[in-house]
């Protein structure tokens, strides 16, 4: 297996691949492709949300949909994205309030949200460790959390499935890069290990792994 290869930890910040990012998160959305089902499966609740890297904000914002929250608030580090975030939440009629911000430093108070999210941002975060110590501090007790992203490790029949399907054709280069950033269990266990996420459950699918779990 190949090791890590770092792919940004500023997010997509480019007008024009936000744009064809926006695309394949659309396309992702319309095939039900990504993960909304599997995340709410996971435990989460409503109360108040948090979506670390919406992105354009379709998780999110199709989750909301499916369980009503009191209120869904993102963290995104990329001021391009967060313009497409809230056009999305607009078409979309939820009042989703997108703010930007670093995840290992994030700008909200401890004990704000009863569930966090993330879907396909945890590979660009440039020190996991923090970003977890960030959910414990910022999730209430007895909230959720539900962290999803691709596994470097997957079979070559998964590598060539999310590659022909990717499109615009133009994305297909950032989802081999993001693979090749990924992480695989036994590393992400081993962070987990060393953060206040104590008790994470690690699962994987077809694609990818998914963190979850409750703040005692």
């Amino acid at each position: 297996m190949k090791m890590r290869v770092i792919e940004t930890n500023v997010g997509i910040q480019n007008e024009v691949t936000v744009e064809m990012f926006d695309s394949f998160a659309r396309t992702m959305r319309d095939r039900g492709w990504n993960g909304v089902d599997s995340m709410i499966a996971s435990g989460l609740r409503g109360g108040d949300m948090l979506e670390i890297g919406p992105g354009p904000g379709y998780v999110g914002l199709e989750i909301a949909k499916k369980l009503t929250p009191d209120s869904l608030t993102g963290c995104e580090i990329s001021p391009a994205m967060l313009q497409f975030a809230r056009k999305n939440a607009k078409n979309y009629g939820i009042d989703a309030r997108y703010v930007q911000g670093n995840c290992m430093e994030m700008p909200f108070e401890a004990e704000s949200f009863d569930s966090v999210i993330s879907n396909g941002s945890l590979h660009e975060w440039e020190t996991p460790v923090r970003v977890f110590n960030e959910i414990y501090r910022v999730l209430r007790p007895g909230g959720r959390y539900c962290i999803t992203d691709l596994r470097r490790n997957v079979n070559l029949l998964a590598r060539y499935l999310g590659l022909a399907t990717a499109k615009p054709r133009a994305i297909r280069p950032g989802f081999i890069s993001s693979l090749n950033a990924a992480y695989t269990v036994g590393e992400i266990t081993e962070l987990l290990r060393n953060s206040d996420l104590k008790g994470a459950m690690v699962t994987t699918d077809f694609f990818g792994l998914c963190i979850s779990g409750e703040k005692k």
